[in-house]
C-alpha cells in the first residue's frame, strides 16, 4: 500500500508552492470535487475522496432521522451522522453518487465516511441514544435473525447481544458493496474507512453497541483503517493517536493498516508523537503509520515553521517504517 502523507479539507491555490516541496505526496477533500481533484493532480499527489455515506441534514431531510427508543426521532443536533438504514430511496441515491463520481474519475483512494449508525463521537460528552427502531428496522432485524421481537424495550431487555450483531453485520454488508462498487469501476483504486476513535470497551462497547462498527469485521473489507483522532474536540491528549496505534494489535487483525486522520487544532504535538519525536520519544517504535491526514492541514502550507514540522515527523515515520 502506497503510504500517503498530507491535508484533508482542501488544496488552497496561495499554499500549492509550499505544498508542492513539502514531504506531502496527498490531499484529501469531500465528495468528487473537479477543482480539487484537478489542483492534486497538477500537483503531482495522490488526489483522495471522502466519500459521505449515512449522513444528511436532518433539517432539511426529517424523514431520515432514525427512530429512538420511545418511537420519535432521535435527539440530534448541529453534527451528527447516521440515517435510517430503512430508507432505501436515500440509500439509493447515495449509491448513484458513488457510481457517478467514479465513473468521470479516478482518484488515487476513496474512504468512506459515516458508516455508521447514528450518532456523534467528537466530543467528550457523546450522546449515546440506541436506534434504527422504526418497524421497517424492526422487521428485519426479525427476519434476519429469526427473533420475533415487537418493539424496542423488548429487544433491549431480551435481545441485546443479537441486536448489536445485526447492527454490525448490516454495517458489514453495506461497506462491502461500497467496496465492491468502488474496486468494480476502478480496479486499483485504495479503499479506506474513516473510523469512530473509541476503543471497543469505551462507553459500554458503544462502537458495536450503538455506532454498529465491529472493526475486527470491517478491517479485511479495506485497504486502511482510518480512525478519527480529534484529541482536543474529543478531550484528549495530542498523542492519543499514537496510543491507538500502539492498543490497535490488540483489537484488530494482524497487520491492518492503520493511518491515521489527525486535527490541526492539535498540531504539530500529534504528528510529534506519530513519529516518536520529542518529548513523545517513549511511545512503540514498532507501530509506526502507513501514512497520516490532518484535518484543516491546508493551513500548514501557510506557514514554513509549520510544514518543516510536519515535513520532520513525516521523514521519521518514513525512515522508521523502512528500518
Amino acid at each position: 500500500m502506497q503510504h500517503l502523507y498530507g491535508p484533508y479539507g482542501t488544496l488552497s491555490a496561495e499554499n500549492v508552492r509550499r505544498f508542492r516541496s513539502s514531504e506531502a505526496n496527498a490531499v484529501w477533500f469531500h465528495g468528487f470535487d473537479p477543482v480539487l481533484m484537478e489542483r492534486a493532480v497538477s500537483a503531482g499527489v495522490a488526489a483522495c475522496v471522502e466519500f459521505r455515506t449515512f449522513r444528511e441534514d436532518f433539517g432539511r431531510r426529517p424523514d431520515l432521522c432514525p427512530t429512538g427508543v420511545d418511537g420519535e426521532p432521535i435527539r440530534y443536533g448541529r453534527l451528527v451522522q447516521g440515517v435510517c438504514l430503512s430508507r432505501t430511496d436515500f440509500l439509493d441515491e447515495r449509491e448513484q453518487a458513488l457510481r457517478d463520481g467514479l465513473s468521470r474519475y479516478a482518484p488515487a483512494g476513496v474512504w468512506l465516511d459515516y458508516l455508521t449508525y447514528a450518532g456523534w463521537f467528537e466530543t467528550p460528552n457523546p450522546d449515546l441514544q440506541e436506534s434504527c427502531f422504526c418497524p421497517d428496522c424492526v422487521a428485519e432485524f426479525n427476519e434476519a435473525t429469526g427473533i420475533d421481537a415487537t418493539n424496542p424495550h423488548d429487544i433491549l431487555a431480551n435481545h441485546q447481544s443479537a441486536w448489536t450483531r445485526h447492527k454490525c453485520d448490516r454495517i458489514e454488508r453495506f461497506a462491502r458493496h461500497y467496496a465492491d462498487i468502488i474496486r468494480s469501476a476502478r480496479p486499483g483504486t485504495l479503499v479506506g474507512l474513516y473510523a469512530c476513535p473509541w476503543y471497543p470497551e469505551e462507553f459500554g462497547g458503544a462502537l458495536t453497541r450503538i455506532f454498529g462498527q465491529d472493526l475486527g469485521r470491517l478491517a479485511p473489507v479495506f485497504d486502511v483503517i482510518t480512525p478519527l483522532m480529534y484529541a482536543n474536540k474529543c478531550g484528549r491528549p495530542p498523542q492519543w493517536s499514537a496510543e491507538y496505534l500502539d492498543r490497535a494489535p490488540g483489537f484488530l487483525p494482524p497487520q491492518t493498516p492503520v493511518a491515521p486522520i489527525v486535527d490541526i487544532l492539535d498540531f504539530p504535538a500529534n504528528v510529534q508523537a506519530l513519529a516518536g519525536i520529542a518529548p513523545y520519544a517513549a511511545r512503540a517504535r514498532e507501530h509506526v503509520p502507513p501514512g497520516v491526514q490532518v484535518f484543516g492541514g491546508d493551513e500548514i502550507f501557510a506557514d514554513p515553521g509549520r510544514v518543516a514540522a510536519f515535513d520532520e515527523s513525516v521523514r521519521t515515520m518514513r525512515e522508521l517504517e523502512g528500518s
